[in-house]
């Protein structure tokens, strides 16, 4: 096992090194006689608070020289408390599947350090790093810096960033039903019932509705309260009344709130150059894997709902939705 480990840490290293300017004829890399390191950021797109930044940290040091004793990694913004350093140290086998072997004890958190003690005899470890966004973090850069010591005294260090962290907030998956819990407020990013929307009617911007018209196309919609003629059949609780500009949109699977294989994402910028001046405030005819751009009534919020689901038996949906403070 120790040969895995120290194969495909080399091989890791060595590859690194390699210059993208030019081809050049492979060859196994040369280990060197030294405690070595390398990192890798795993994840891409915008880094949203409630979210991770995983990355690979791979150390090696020759069998002659000694041992790994530990890693550690600290941030210049100490994570949230899901923060941790995996203590398995991990390898692609050769059908492709990453395959993790315990090397030490469950990572220590103290402050913006998290630590892993090695506990197996190891020469060449790659563990993982998941740093939790905190939300204090939110329009902010953070550093790390990734650091691994050896038997034989030898320490070796890799720093990694910045990194901006995103002004925008995420939720995921609320459950909307007609008439049950349809008033969506995009200040709370929070779904009510009629009885709670009416003690929050300030805050109420969307109506989640679905309706089955004879020779209409309408089905599950997003409508402002102020659009009463996309509103057939309901009556708003009371004071519930604002308008909103809201735009449909189709094909617009950001990866966050969508899940899937698509490699899109929302981001700050987004929001501030988002123009829905001439938007209505409704969209009908909404699917799952679609969307709509909202802008509230004060304009303090823009936001993007996606539709991650529909049910048109229980006249229902499932809606994540991601949103940006603009005053």
């Amino acid at each position: 096992m120790k040969y895995k480990y120290m194969r495909y840490l080399m091989v890791l290293i060595g590859l690194a090194g390699l210059s993208s300017c030019q081809e050049e004829e492979y060859a196994v890399p040369v280990l060197k006689e030294q405690l070595q390191n390398d990192v890798i950021k795993r994840t891409l797109g915008p880094n949203v608070a409630g979210l991770n930044i995983e990355f690979a940290y791979a150390m090696a040091i020759p069998a002659s020289l000694g041992k790994l004793v530990s890693a550690e990694v600290e941030a210049s913004i100490a994570g949230a408390e899901a923060t941790y350093l995996d203590n398995k140290s991990y390898y692609t086998n050769g059908s492709g599947n990453d395959i993790g072997i315990e090397i030490g004890k469950e990572s220590e958190n103290n402050g913006a350090k998290t630590t892993v003690t090695f506990t197996k005899d190891t020469t060449a470890a790659t563990l993982r790093y998941y740093y939790h966004i905190p939300s204090n973090a939110k329009g902010k850069e953070v550093t790390f810096k990734f650091s691994a010591k050896a038997s034989n005294g030898q320490s070796v260090s890799y720093a990694m960033g910045p990194y901006k962290i995103a002004q925008m907030d995420m939720v995921l998956d609320l459950d909307v039903k007609d008439s049950t819990n349809a008033y969506i407020s995009i200040e709370d990013m929070a779904v009510y019932s009629a009885a709670n929307a009416a003690a929050n009617a300030a805050k109420i911007d969307l109506v989640y509705l679905y309706r089955s018209i004879p020779n209409i196309t309408f089905a599950h919609a997003l409508v402002a309260p102020s659009a009463k003629t996309y509103l057939p059949g309901l009556t708003l609780p009371t004071g519930v009344n604002r308008s909103a500009k809201v735009r449909k949109v189709w094909n617009l699977r950001d990866f966050h709130l969508a899940r899937l294989q698509y490699g899109i994402f929302i981001d700050d910028l987004d929001f501030q150059q988002l123009d829905l001046t001439s938007a209505p405030d409704y969209a009908i005819n909404l699917k799952a894997e679609a969307g709509v751009w909202v802008e509230t009534q004060d304009g303090k919020y823009r936001a993007y709902v996606y539709v991650n689901s529909v049910n048109n038996g229980s006249k229902s949906a499932k809606i994540s939705i991601k949103r940006y403070t603009m005053k």
